[in-house]
């Protein structure tokens, strides 16, 4: 049977800890909007304690969000955690996530706190949660550079004390697949109460491994992901929103589950962070990039010309992208692509005149790095094609895969 793996979305808040970021309180009710809209699991809208700002947005996106759970983060001191509480007062499925350092270098150098003193604050804090509001989850930070012995031992107090999620942080993107698959194996063989709990993995990509991480840990058996749109966050950024659902999807019957998200708004979706962020996805950038469905080698072009599944695991259409594939001319292209984009414009060439036609591409292909239309049709009548406002600018077209 293919079990639920819930999507908990932290844009809003990791993702708002991208340097330069600053999501205004309408932005943030717009963004949790859609994301409950897509059947996201939680909706991550702040951190309360930080302002008193910072805790009227996040009632805003409590106040308006009435379909998914919404989440506010707290250290593991009362001020924070009352403050989380307040935001959520209006909520209709408040949960207060509580967070506390969890390894000895952390303990040393930032928290300057004992175990002993680490874990009565677990306690504490997540007992004081708890009677806020009956879903609590339990973060102890930078897990994966814990000792696995305290780790342990913080698990079973949040537990005790009322959590019902705990999320195991990779804080700092470090770990290895195989490391993350272990430490989550290795939670739920040594501590029985999580079977009533949900076990979660919230990853950081320094390494570029966060998404590879998620999986590993989903294989593992944790069945919650905390993952942000587009990936922004932190330094290098978050476990990437679009890269999970959709590589859940593709490998969703192999390890046995699946996500509640319309995958069709994933486009949107991505366009609507990227415009309130700031901050651009790059072109390469995957699911989502502006080349993610673009071919530009004559080899792909011909595959995907035939079969769109020769080079594409994807299909445009299941995130929603208006354009979907498309062949972008330039000088690696071969006969078929250029064929295939004459043929679009309605340009009957055959024989010799398409590849006279073909020959006068290759030569102005090497020296622009795109073929636009207007100038396809020109070198199709006999020109060179290097007279057009817009060349090397155009689109491509699309085929209807």
């Amino acid at each position: 049977m293919s079990e639920r793996v819930r999507i908990f979305d932290t844009t809003l808040r990791d993702g708002e800890q991208t340097a330069g970021v600053c999501f205004s309180p309408r932005d943030k009710r717009e963004i949790a909007a859609r994301l409950a809209s897509l059947g996201v699991d939680a909706v991550e809208a702040g951190f309360p304690g930080a302002s008193r700002g910072e805790l009227e947005a996040v009632r805003g996106v409590a106040d308006a969000v009435r379909d998914t759970t919404v989440c506010a983060l707290a250290r593991a001191v009362a001020a924070d955690v009352d403050a989380a509480a307040e935001a959520l007062g209006g909520a209709a499925r408040p949960r207060i996530h509580v967070f506390v350092n969890s390894s000895d270098m952390h303990l040393a150098h930032q928290l300057r706190r004992s175990r002993r003193e680490v874990v009565a604050m677990t306690s504490a804090m997540v007992e004081r949660a708890r009677r806020h509001a009956e879903d609590v989850e339990f973060s102890p930070m930078d897990a994966t550079r814990a000792d696995p012995d305290f780790l342990v031992e913080l698990v079973r107090a949040a537990l005790a004390a009322g959590a019902s999620t705990l999320n195991v942080p990779d804080t700092v993107g470090c770990a290895r697949p195989g490391q993350v698959a272990a430490l989550v194996a290795g939670l739920r063989a040594q501590v029985p109460e999580l079977e009533g709990a949900v076990l979660s993995f919230h990853g950081q990509d320094d390494l570029g491994l966060a998404t590879a991480n998620a999986l590993a840990a989903v294989e593992a058996g944790g069945r919650q992901v905390e993952v942000a749109v587009n990936g922004i966050g932190e330094r290098a950024g978050n476990t990437s929103f679009e890269e999970v659902v959709m590589a859940l999807r593709v490998h969703g019957e192999a390890l046995g589950v699946h996500t509640g998200v319309d995958a069709r708004g994933i486009h949107g979706l991505s366009g609507l962070v990227a415009e309130r962020s700031g901050i651009a996805v790059p072109p390469n950038k995957a699911i989502v990039g502006r080349n993610a469905f673009r071919h530009a080698s004559g080899v792909h072009q011909d595959g995907v010309l035939k079969n769109r599944e020769t080079y594409e695991v994807i299909d445009p259409a299941h995130i929603g992208h208006p354009e979907g594939t498309r062949i972008v001319l330039g000088k690696l292209s071969g006969r078929a692509g250029f064929a295939a984009r004459v043929a679009a414009l309605g340009i009957e060439l055959g024989g010799e005149a398409l590849e006279r036609a073909f020959h006068r591409f290759q030569a102005l292909a090497d020296r622009v790095p795109e073929v636009d239309d207007a100038s396809l049709r020109a070198l199709c009548r006999g020109g060179s094609g290097t007279g057009g406002a817009g060349l090397g600018a155009g689109p491509g077209f699309a085929l209807d895969l």
